[in-house]
């Protein structure tokens, strides 16, 4: 089968599925899914939908048990949504992705607060210490990699230097009306 068409049948599934999750399912386990993607099988016989559930592990195996009591509900909806002649059976799996995903940030903004605390303790072991002095190796937030400030513009007519541009408009050759072909 083509891929686009499985690649639509998959994405009907997961609206249909994420809708009916949100809206329609009433069991108190199923708190906190996010539904992340739906795979479908060549053959329209097999789909998985990867969800997501914030929470502990119990959470999270309450969830799943909830998804697959209501698997039949939400492959019903599905049914409805799709005009071929086999609806998937619908199986629920759960998606680490997201949750590596976040333990992958904490890790990279506990490696950045150690390098910083690093860095620190290097300054002060030097003699510099904390003096509220500016570090000059990297540009400050407030300064443009062309030197100039916040506060400063650069008119692209007039360039860094401030002085006026010969092709420039408002420059003494337009103001002298040199190159004008009206000016007769």
């Amino acid at each position: 089968m083509k891929s686009y068409r499985l690649e639509r049948v998959a994405e009907v599934i997961r609206e249909t599925a994420a809708s009916a999750i949100l809206f329609e399912i009433k069991d108190p386990r199923v708190k906190n899914v996010t539904v992340t993607r739906a795979e479908v099988s060549a053959d329209l016989q097999h789909a998985k939908v990867f969800v997501s559930v914030m929470g502990t592990e119990k959470q999270q195996r309450l969830a799943l048990h909830g998804l697959e009591s209501a698997a039949g509900f939400i492959q019903t909806k599905v049914a409805k949504q799709l005009t071929s002649r086999f609806v998937p059976h619908i199986r629920f799996v759960l998606d680490d992705g997201v949750k590596k995903s976040v333990e992958i940030a904490r890790l990279i903004r506990a490696e950045n607060d150690r390098r910083a605390a690093d860095r620190a303790a290097a300054g002060e072991k030097s003699g510099d210490g904390p003096t509220g002095e500016v570090d000059r190796t990297e540009p400050a937030d407030d300064q443009h990699p062309d030197g100039a400030g916040e506060g400063s513009t650069i008119d692209p007519e007039e360039g860094p230097a401030g002085g006026n541009r010969a092709d420039a408009p408002g420059s003494n050759q337009a103001a002298n009306g040199a190159g004008n072909e009206a000016s007769g």
